[in-house]
């Protein structure tokens, strides 16, 4: 066999070991939101029903899931999901930790929130303005 043939082969056998390893670490990562998805439904019925806190942290774990789930679709990651994990995120540790908060942490947690709803923001009018297909779209 020729040396571009060999190439060829060695490139296709790295590129198909690379999308196995990636789709086994999709499984995983969903695997894993799942069972602590599931742990935390136990742990909400343990002590007799949910709190502000729970629900924000089970909608963390299904914009996770929901990722991982357009990313199998897509292959490409919806950065704009990560940045609603984190808008739900601060928004959790706000609504929990309020009470403690100095004023000056309160409308820093307020601000971090607002620049990411613009991100958010940005990241829609550029991808319609620029004709980028959105995968959350239909």
């Amino acid at each position: 066999m020729s040396e571009p043939v060999i190439d060829a082969k060695l490139t296709e056998f790295g590129n198909k070991m690379f999308e196995l390893f990636h789709l086994f670490g999709l499984f995983i990562i969903g695997a894993a939101v799942v069972w602590a998805s599931w742990v935390e439904v136990f742990e909400i019925i343990g002590h007799g029903g949910p709190r502000i806190k729970d629900v924000l942290l089970l909608f963390i774990y299904l914009e996770l899931g929901a990722m991982v789930g357009i990313y199998f679709q897509t292959k490409r990651l919806p950065v704009r999901y990560l940045i609603y994990i984190a808008v739900t995120a601060l928004t959790r540790v706000l609504a929990v930790d309020i009470k403690e908060m100095s004023d000056e942490h309160m409308i820093t947690m307020s601000a971090a929130i607002l620049i990411l709803c613009l991100a958010v923001l940005v990241l829609r009018v550029g991808s319609s303005r620029f004709n980028e297909r959105d995968p959350l779209e239909k």
